[in-house]
């Protein structure tokens, strides 16, 4: 006998024949002999009709009673899913977030859990009880004990299982949905993407933080931090689906389920070089003449960061090991000597990374990392930022201090630092998915003095308004009076909130300015096999020369590459990547 957590979506319980179907996978399930807590979410649209119910009373209704509202979707699917496992002869109990035991910070709209009591749940399964639990919400206790009905936010169900797994110790949480499982992208896009039988948490981190829907960021954290065996599995077939794997097992800490801290590794990697090409021409191709030259005569690269300036120029830095920098000079030479352009270099550096879940979902923590470093005084030269790590590039005297000062500032053990790790080989894919994410608006920050602080400075700026950056892009070139520029990605919807956060800094360094840049589209690849397999992202930029699309910015992390390019080459950039690394359906 096993228990089994599964959560069904609202499209798989839209109508009554398919909260009639879900009852009668639940019914098989349970003649295996399982025990089984189901969390459902609301019927279809529900949700939305609920929030157009109330914008159309007011246009800022107070988030406690828009608590109050949203929850009532959830109660009205677990209701109806008990009837219907009753009319089969499941003995079945509906129970909202709050009568389950789902306890969450007091954050209305956007509460994250910090624990679940399990009593009530395990003495319904005791007594042979199928347990149906409203995903998306809980509930909160003020300081005298008053008790409020709380919502986690969209694709708070997820959560809701995945943190309900966790307290039960359940064998899996299943997640139930309208596609077969985790596919190689956006079958909306590419007809012809493939089924992943397996993904990492990591893995899926990047592709969900990239705008991949099939499973919510905060959904993957918990699996990944907490080693729950998570499956994304069709709700019409009995296919085993996409199993998602981890290495990861966290105890569960005073901190909260969900509020643990979100750093659990950090690490410096020495004997780095930088080379950085300026002032190349601005044309589909130059990046990935360079980058397939490099890998052709066997030169490594890890970091690769592009920025766009005025008129028809481009910044190209990479980093490569200090033992490859001789030959990775040379062929910057030869490709500049072709094309045009100026080459700085600088070797003795240092890189250095901090790890864990969902760390641009929180502002707070890039800007933690760098207001660090600036306190010791140490200069960036570089910035690599994903879902799951933050990269910096330092001069290596600096090294020892950093690493110390971040642990400390991380709270980190000693087992948890790492100097100059050895890259584990496992064979993973070197490109396992794509993204397209065409909800980006590209900001640059002009004339920033060069100098410690100024990347902290504009991210707590951000994060304290609440606004999480994406890609971090500083610029090669130098202006004469010695400032940068530094370009980031966010959501378009946060745009207009970034002028209010970084006006009043820009005031203090004269000839500072903030402009948008144009319309663009982010196209990124994810895979674990990507750092022990040379020339991944120059296949990526040559699928794209192919098509004559312009790379406007590139920004690379460990397991991910991403790609800028005009918004309207934003699809025929991702149809072109996945062809190129022979991702559709193999026929």
């Amino acid at each position: 006998m096993a228990l089994l957590v599964q959560k069904f979506g609202g499209t798989s319980v839209g109508t009554v024949d398919r909260i009639k179907a879900v009852a009668q996978k639940i019914y098989k399930s349970k003649n295996l002999g399982n025990e089984l807590v189901i969390v459902v979410s609301a019927m279809g649209h529900t949700t939305d009709e609920l929030t157009g119910l109330a914008k159309k009373i007011s246009n800022n209704p107070p988030q406690r009673e828009m608590d109050m509202l949203l929850a009532t979707g959830e109660q009205v699917s677990i209701a109806l899913l008990s009837i219907a496992l009753h009319e089969i002869g499941i003995h079945a109990v509906s129970m909202t977030g709050s009568q389950v035991g789902i306890v969450t910070e007091s954050a209305h709209g956007r509460a994250r859990i910090l624990e679940v009591r399990t009593e009530r749940i395990h003495n319904l399964l005791e007594q042979g009880k199928v347990v149906v639990v409203a995903g998306f919400q809980g509930t909160s206790f003020s300081s005298g004990g008053t008790a409020e009905i709380t919502t986690l936010g969209r694709g708070g169900s997820d959560t809701s299982a995945v943190a309900l797994a966790t307290a039960l110790n359940a064998e899996i949480c299943e997640i139930y949905t309208d596609v077969e499982g985790v596919l190689t992208t956006d079958p909306r896009k590419v007809p012809n993407a493939q089924l992943m039988t397996t993904l990492s948490c990591d893995e899926m981190l990047e592709l969900a933080s990239l705008g991949a829907s099939v499973l919510h960021p905060r959904a993957v954290e918990l699996a990944r931090n907490y080693g729950v065996k998570l499956q994304v599995r069709s709700s019409w077939t009995d296919e085993p689906g996409t199993t998602l794997t981890t290495n990861q097992k966290r105890t569960k800490g005073k901190e909260g389920l969900e509020l643990g801290r979100p750093i659990d590794g950090v690490e410096l990697v020495e004997h780095q070089a930088v080379l950085g090409l300026s002032h190349v021409p601005d044309q589909p191709g130059v990046a990935a003449d360079l980058f397939e030259e490099l890998s052709h005569q066997g030169v490594n690269v890890d970091l690769i960061i592009q920025a766009t300036h005025e008129g028809n120029s481009n910044d190209i830095t990479f980093t490569v090991d200090a033992e490859a920098l001789s030959l990775a000079q040379t062929i910057s030479q030869e490709v500049l000597h072709q094309i045009g352009g100026e080459l700085t270099v600088q070797n003795e550096m240092s890189k250095l990374s901090i790890s864990g879940a969902g760390i641009m979902g929180r502002p707070g923590i890039a800007a933690t990392l760098f207001a660090t470093l600036s306190r010791k005084g140490i200069n960036l030269r570089l910035i690599a930022t994903s879902e799951v790590k933050v990269s910096c590039v330092i001069n290596s005297s600096f090294g020892a201090k950093a690493i110390r000062a971040v642990s400390e500032a991380f709270e980190l053990q000693e087992n948890q630092i790492q100097i100059n790790p050895e890259l584990s080989v496992n064979g993973e894919p070197e490109v396992r998915a794509l993204a397209l994410d065409p909800d980006q608006a590209q900001v640059s920050v002009k004339g920033v003095p060069d100098l410690p602080g100024t990347a902290a400075a504009l991210c707590t700026a951000l994060a304290d308004t609440g606004i999480s950056l994406d890609a971090i892009v500083q610029s090669e070139r130098q202006q004469k009076n010695g400032s940068r520029d530094i370009s980031f990605m966010l959501k378009k919807h946060d745009r207009e909130f970034a002028d209010k956060a970084l006006l009043p800094l820009l005031a203090k360094w004269p000839g500072a300015e903030l402009k948008d840049g144009p319309a663009i589209a982010r196209i990124s690849a994810v895979g674990a096999g990507m750092p022990e397999t040379p020339g991944t992202a120059a296949r990526m930029f040559r699928a794209l020369a192919q098509e004559k699309i312009n790379i406007a910015m590139i920004a690379t992390s460990e397991i991910r590459t991403s790609c800028v390019v005009p918004e309207e080459d934003g699809l025929a950039a991702l149809q072109a990547i996945h062809k190129h690394f022979g991702l559709e359906i193999k026929k």
